[in-house]
């Protein structure tokens, strides 16, 4: 198997380092891969200073769905892997790759994260959709069949946030199996950034209804998964009212903007299943445009 290992980065320059020397001891065969998206903190440099990365491809877009397809863009290996920037991959990764592509088309594996209460880590998810099993994959570690990314043609650049489930969900309808393996663990080496982030409630339910009426279709079980979704989290968001967190008047703001986000994913969502039949699904996948790269330097 010849492995490529695509590393999308962006402002994560010591996290970076850390991840590739890590890449390099445990996959130093592997063809390894940089997408830079347009950071300021120096990364550019510290990669060039590098022996053991391949390519570095300089991208304009902030967005990991773009970097991920500009790396796939550059892959050779008949198998790619996609690590987050951020993350380690611990001792065995390779050998739990290599056994897991051999019997399934994609193959994940957990998280581990120091805290101070201990060690956290993942499991396999799965649900069943509109009778689909469809696994989900961890989006910072996952390798994949270079087959099957070619089928599905890349990510959908559509989505901001979210564009590994739409991969989930689109490899389900192809029948491909997604694996699990304990053992194709990485590591956070770099504590969060412990501040609490806002979400973005237009982007996340634009992007949910995206993925759903794009690979499902109008059906009731889209509309029933939408609303709970809605449900669990103004449920949760009026929690923080009555606590006194949050005001009443940016409880209905959140509201609205889920209304919003909503309506335009679904509304994008139908017109890309109406643009895009077949079970690839992806009309804004890495055949859809070619002008990805700003710069890439290959030592190939």
């Amino acid at each position: 198997m010849e492995l490529s290992v695509v590393v999308p980065t962006l402002n994560g320059r010591e996290q970076l380092a850390v991840c590739l020397d890590a890449l390099a001891e445990e996959v130093p065969d592997a063809e390894l891969i940089v997408v830079n998206g347009p950071s300021a903190d120096g990364t550019t440099g510290m990669v060039r200073d590098r022996d053991d990365v391949d390519v570095l491809v300089e991208i304009a877009d902030r967005s990991v769905t773009v970097a991920r397809n500009a790396g796939l863009d550059r892959a050779t290996g008949d198998a790619v892997a996609l690590v987050n920037h951020g993350l380690s991959v611990e001792s065995g990764w390779a050998d739990a790759v290599e056994r897991g592509l051999a019997e399934t088309a994609a193959v994940t594996g957990p998280t581990h994260e120091q805290l101070a209460a201990g060690m956290t880590t993942e499991s396999k998810e799965a649900r069943r959709i509109a009778g689909r099993e469809v696994t989900y994959f961890n989006a910072g570690n996952v390798a994949f069949d270079g087959a099957v990314l070619d089928a599905l043609d890349g990510y959908d650049e559509y989505l901001a946030i979210g564009g590994s489930r739409d991969v989930a969900h689109r490899m389900a309808a192809h029948g491909y199996d997604v694996g699990w393996d304990t053992a194709m663990s990485v590591s956070r080496e770099f504590e969060a950034d412990g501040g609490i982030r806002e979400t973005d409630w237009a982007e996340k339910y634009r992007s949910l209804a995206y993925r759903l009426l794009k690979n499902y279709g109008v059906r009731p079980t889209v509309a029933r998964r939408l609303c709970s979704h809605a449900a669990r989290d103004a449920v949760d968001a009026l929690k923080d009212v009555v606590t006194g967190d949050t005001a009443p008047s940016q409880w209905l703001a959140t509201g609205q903007d889920v209304a919003t986000g909503a309506a335009d994913g679904v509304a994008d969502g139908f017109l890309a299943r109406y643009r895009n039949r077949d079970e690839g699904r992806n009309p804004n996948g890495r055949s859809s445009r070619a002008d990805r790269a700003v710069a890439v330097y290959d030592r190939r």
